[in-house]
């Protein structure tokens, strides 16, 4: 079902006009259009789609950083989903060929923080920490890239002593 949102039409008629203007060829054209389908999808919250969307224009993307952004989205479908495992991976998967990230960073700290709040609860002290370490880590790459945003992850930082370069 198409979107009624206008910003999703103006952005399918700007990428549309965009696609017609830069000189890219056709295997690059085709990998937008799903990348396009696959957010519209995503916004409507049919994941199944998306992710079809999704993996159609990672097969036929051969630019890395384009490549991130989708493999991004596909870890943020498993995450609100709740299969953290499998965004982790995609997350992952998005910062080998993107390092910088943020958004991908800051996830994956999430996810580990998560992880680390669970692993406390079942009184597992040593794991949890373990995983606070780990999220910290990504954590305090997203901030050095963008350090006037997650002001309560710094906050979060600063209160458990987590707050040294990484």
């Amino acid at each position: 079902m198409p979107s009624d949102n206008f910003i999703d039409k103006a952005f399918s008629a700007m990428s549309d006009v965009v696609m017609k203007v830069i000189p890219t060829d056709q295997k690059s054209k085709d990998a937008f259009k799903y990348y396009r389908s696959g957010m519209a999808a995503q916004v409507d919250g049919n994941y199944a789609k998306a992710l079809g969307n999704y993996t159609e224009a990672l097969a036929l993307e051969e630019d890395p950083f384009d490549k991130s952004y989708i493999l991004y989205n596909m870890g943020l479908i498993f995450a609100n989903n709740g299969d953290h495992d499998k965004a982790l991976d995609y997350y992952h998967q998005s910062l080998e060929l993107n390092p910088n990230l943020v958004q991908a960073l800051y996830n994956t700290g999430v996810i580990l923080h998560f992880k680390g709040e669970q692993a406390e609860e079942a009184n597992e002290l040593d794991e949890a920490e373990r995983f606070f370490d780990l999220a910290a880590d990504f954590w305090k790459r997203a901030i050095k890239i963008a350090p006037n945003n997650y002001s309560e992850v710094q906050n979060w930082l600063k209160t458990t002593g987590r707050v040294g370069v990484g």
